[in-house]
């Protein structure tokens, strides 16, 4: 059933747009992506592709999905395995499945992070202990990032403290990708209490780095925006 999967997947690939996609995820010399291989399939065709192999494929086939050197072969894996998840009893042998595959950099962009990470491992944190997020801060580029988004499923039920907590952690992280993750976590925080936002980046804001300042400030209004902004620019 895996190389039917992938004969479906050979018949909509586009060698130009997979030029495109290269690009537009770094995969050059030196940058996050560097190496990855694009089919140049779009999101929703990947969406059908894994909402019509779902039943068919095992955690077996998935690991071969996730092992591939193409890009749109692991996003389906994760979308798959995500579906899993949702209906399956035993969440836990799914949450562990996906921490392994994301220490051996399988899940290793940020778009593959994004679509997945919230979904199994936030979600199976909700009501249990979080000490994993922060053992995740300290590995790969990759886990660091699937600590900050998971938070997103917290966010969902108002409960912002390990986002908080996190965002101050990584406040001095190097890495644009962390800093648009956690400005993103943080604006995600403000739609849902924005006093809550406030009270953090009138702590905080001199020390945030600039692209997560902004991220995190995009619902404001232009004013008010513009007031933090200048405070971080003051204080520089």
């Amino acid at each position: 059933m895996i190389n039917k999967l992938k004969e479906e997947i050979a018949k909509i690939s586009n060698p130009e747009k997979a030029k495109l996609l290269q690009r537009f995820f770094k995969t050059g010399k030196g940058e996050y992506g560097e190496g990855d291989i694009f089919l140049g399939i779009s999101v929703p065709e990947q969406r059908e592709i894994a909402k019509e192999f779902f039943n068919k494929l095992s955690l077996d086939d998935i690991q071969i999905l996730l092992n591939s050197k193409f890009h749109e072969e692991r996003l389906i894996g994760l979308l798959i395995l995500t579906d899993k998840y949702k209906k399956t009893d035993n969440k836990e042998s799914i949450v562990n499945f996906y921490l392994k595959n994301a220490k051996n950099s399988r899940i290793n962009n940020w778009d593959l992070v994004d679509l997945s990470c919230h979904k199994i491992v936030g979600d199976y944190l909700i009501d249990k202990d979080r000490k994993i997020l922060y053992e995740l801060l300290k590995g790969n580029l990759w886990e660091k990032r699937i600590a900050v988004v998971s938070c997103f499923a917290f966010i969902r039920e108002n409960d912002f403290k390990d986002s908080l907590q996190i965002a101050e952690l990584l406040l001095n992280d190097k890495r644009d990708l962390i800093h648009k993750a956690v400005g993103w976590m943080l604006r995600e925080v403000g739609k849902k209490d924005a006093d809550v936002l406030r009270n953090f980046l009138n702590q905080h804001c001199s020390s945030m780095p600039r692209v997560m300042l902004r991220y995190s400030i995009e619902k404001f209004d232009e004013s008010e925006r513009r007031k933090y902004m200048i405070s971080q620019d003051t204080n520089v």
